[in-house]
């Protein structure tokens, strides 16, 4: 569960990811791949506008921070994207990594926000990581 007080800085910066949020992935993808040069593989099959729906994914997981509910399908979808690439619970920390310095170069938020997105996608990469051991367990009995 996401403290009141994350969801209240996260809620309030969903204009800014709504207006720079392209920016912010395109960032990310940039830092992502010049530190860990190893996820690249992990990205050869994705689509040309990868960094637009994961500009909008972290757009709706944004404004829907305090109704998770609503994101059980896209978050399913995207557990399932994740298996399918073969992205580990080890990967989660060099995304978040890329993530919060893209965010901080795009936008120069004070810390609170920083921690409070952090906070946030810790929430989410434990979701998905769950969901993701559940699916490759389910492959390996196929």
């Amino acid at each position: 569960m996401v403290r009141p007080e994350v969801i209240e800085t996260v809620k309030a910066t969903v204009p800014a990811i709504r207006e720079n949020g392209e920016k912010i992935t395109t960032r990310m993808y940039e830092i992502l791949f010049s530190k860990y040069p190893e996820t690249k593989e992990l990205f050869k099959n994705a689509p040309e506008d990868q960094y637009k729906r994961l500009a909008n994914a972290i757009l709706a997981y944004g404004a829907n921070i305090d109704n998770l509910e609503n994101l059980q399908t896209a978050v399913m979808r995207m557990a399932e994207k994740h298996v399918e690439t073969n992205v580990k619970p080890e990967h989660y920390p060099l995304v978040k990594n890329a993530l919060m310095q893209a965010i901080k170069d795009v936008l120069n938020p004070p810390e609170e926000v920083i921690k409070a997105w952090e906070e946030a996608y810790d929430l989410l990469a434990e979701t998905l990581i769950s969901i993701e051991e559940d699916l490759y367990k389910k492959q390996q009995l196929v």
